[in-house]
């Protein structure tokens, strides 16, 4: 069955879905993007992600061709439309298409922004079978450019990421630099030790994630402590857990780095729990 998406003020047939060859986004990777999770189909942290959306555009000095409220309601009527009960919404904005190819950007008076947005259909998307066994990842250097924290559709190196780990036969890769974890390809990372949780600070080097700005907070008032702050592999491969977080998975652990066993070598208590809440709270709090 054909879905139904969203392009510049449309809806169409995915089919009939078409973008100029000449879109910045298409050219240049000159875009912004978010994924909104859709659970008994309602959205999950929609706030949280327009709130970074209108963040990543603005350190690119990019426009948003719809108004805020609007793009709430195109969201909704995409999950109507392809009857999502779970699942995804992506969302993609870029600079536009102007009349030919140039480094330099169109005038925003002239080209306006090209938006698109599609669902995606993941049944069981919160009862997953992975998440009681658990993830393997690896680890790879991290040679992304500079400003990580913004969340650009330049996906090439964490897509090779991923490509990487299905060659070792585990599931995702953690990125290092300096000898620290930055994060996963499409995640944040998390060890813990002695019941504390530890993650990354914030900064230029990681995403701000929506799902680790809810975790970090469900943790905090159910009195666990939490310190954000770099850690080595070593010490990851050392900790009790390790777990990731994003919109896709909400809260998934890790139970093997590298080859080597994390704990007991099964999704730990912290990891479990923190999923329950996370899944109890955001479905309270959905729109």
């Amino acid at each position: 069955m054909s879905r139904t998406v969203y392009v510049n003020g449309e809806y169409l047939p995915e089919a009939e879905a078409k973008i100029s060859i000449f879109d910045r986004g298409f050219l240049m990777a000159d875009g912004v993007y978010e994924v909104t999770s859709v659970l008994d189909g309602k959205l999950l942290d929609f706030a949280g992600h327009a709130k970074r959306l209108e963040r990543s555009l603005g350190e690119l000095d990019m426009a948003l061709p719809i108004e805020m409220e609007d793009l709430l309601e195109v969201h909704r009527e995409l999950v109507r439309l392809n009857d999502i009960n779970e699942g995804m919404i992506y969302l993609q904005v870029t600079r536009g298409a102007p009349s030919d190819r140039d480094f330099a950007f169109p005038d925003p008076a002239e080209t306006p922004s090209t938006i698109v947005l599609f669902t995606q259909n993941k049944p069981g998307l919160a009862d997953t079978p992975v998440a009681k066994k658990g993830i393997k990842v690896i680890s790879i250097e991290d040679i992304r450019w500079g400003r990580r924290d913004i969340k650009t559709i330049q996906l090439l190196y964490p897509s090779m990421g991923k490509m990487m780990a299905k060659k070792a036969g585990v599931d995702d890769a953690w990125m290092v630099e300096d000898g620290m974890v930055t994060e996963g390809t499409s995640n944040n990372a998390y060890i813990v030790k002695n019941g504390k949780i530890i993650t990354r600070h914030l900064g230029t080097e990681i995403l701000a994630g929506i799902t680790r700005n809810a975790v970090l907070r469900f943790a905090e008032e159910a009195q666990m402590t939490v310190e954000e702050r770099s850690f080595t592999i070593a010490e990851a491969q050392g900790a009790d857990e390790a777990f990731v977080t994003s919109a896709s998975t909400f809260v998934m652990p890790v139970v093997e780095i590298d080859g080597a066993q994390v704990g007991a070598g099964v999704p730990g208590p912290v990891a479990v729990r923190l999923r329950e809440i996370y899944l109890e709270e955001s479905r309270k709090a959905a729109i």
